[in-house]
């Protein structure tokens, strides 16, 4: 019986457990372990119960927590980023990591189309001050129609790709910045190829984080420098990774009108929740919103737990393996 430890996951695993038994699913158990205060080692959870699989939403999963849990052979994401595990450590030990890629694009995409017509509108803007007793329309920033506008997309996964015939639909042009994508590949789309970064920042009038957080690659990938680039009229909206941004450099660029605005759903220490960006008066800020619905929610939990069933169960590799040059024995 192969044990599956699911640990400090949102809800109870009713849901997990009726979709084994639907699937005819027996040789695996699922243990369920809350300690959202860290009263016992997160390790000695994963030991106690010698498990095989894992599913974490928000514990990093380390070189140092796999050194200590020989028996840990995959780790199950119930997320598109896996950042919070440590990739060249699980390949180096046989450890397969997954992740659930797309599973909430269609709410992602709206979410950031959304942040789009609350900053060029200035609707949560104008919500605050009626609220605060000012009924004035011309408060704020100066708006702008967005028919003709450019909007800019960095990297271009299942998400852009559900936001494209939104974003069309109110005479968008849209310019991508993904090294991975030809030309052609995302004019198929309706969409032209930015060579650049700098090109991008440049032209756009909306710039949307769209990439995952890489070590070296993306981390910071939007900083002082980048941010100087954009036009003084544009809004950022990051709906990716908090730390694919340099908080500090994007809080003195709003403050200095060095853009006009931002969207964010994501900040870069989301332990803490709390950041200079919540003071911000032309910041439209959510709680790490953009993924939820219960239809994602519902979706997420049966592919985390299928890619469990492909390896342990079927004996297969993983359709949505991360790290594909992991050696893995079945």
């Amino acid at each position: 019986m192969t044990k599956v430890l699911y640990y400090n996951i949102d809800d109870n695993l009713d849901y997990e457990n009726r979709m084994l038994k639907e699937w005819g699913i027996t040789d695996i158990e699922l243990i369920e372990i809350k300690d959202p205060e860290g009263t016992k080692n997160f390790v000695s959870h994963i030991n106690e119960v010698q498990a095989e699989g894992l599913v974490v939403e928000y514990e990093s999963v380390t070189r140092e927590v796999m050194d200590a849990c020989p028996s840990l052979k995959q780790v199950s994401l119930q997320s598109i980023g896996y950042n919070n595990v440590d990739i060249t450590a699980a390949t180096e030990k046989g450890i397969s990591v997954t992740n659930i890629p797309g599973f909430c694009a269609e709410e992602v995409s709206v979410h950031a189309v959304g942040m789009m017509i609350d900053l060029v509108r200035k609707i949560t803007f104008l919500d605050r001050s009626v609220r605060a007793g000012k009924w004035d329309p011309l408060l704020g920033y100066k708006t702008y129609r967005i028919t003709g506008k450019t909007f800019g997309m960095v990297f271009f996964g299942e998400i852009p790709k559900k936001m494209v015939p939104l974003l069309k639909a109110f005479g968008l042009k849209i310019l991508v910045y993904a090294p991975t994508k030809t030309k052609e590949y995302l004019a198929e789309y309706g969409c032209e190829k930015a060579e650049s970064l700098e090109e991008l920042l440049k032209e756009s009038d909306f710039v949307s984080l769209h990439c995952p957080l890489i070590k070296d690659v993306t981390y910071h990938l939007i900083g002082e420098k980048e941010l100087a680039m954009m036009k003084k009229e544009a809004f950022l909206i990051n709906t990716a990774r908090g730390s694919v941004v340099d908080e500090a450099a994007l809080v003195a660029a709003l403050k200095a009108g060095t853009i006009k605005g931002a969207g964010i759903d994501v900040i870069e220490d989301e332990t803490n929740e709390t950041s200079e960006l919540f003071g911000l008066e032309n910041v439209v800020i959510t709680p790490h919103a953009a993924f939820v619905s219960e239809d994602s929610f519902y979706d997420g939990r049966k592919r985390a737990l299928d890619q469990l069933v492909q390896r342990f169960s079927k004996k297969t590799v993983p359709s949505t393996l991360v790290n594909k040059d992991v050696n893995i024995i079945f």
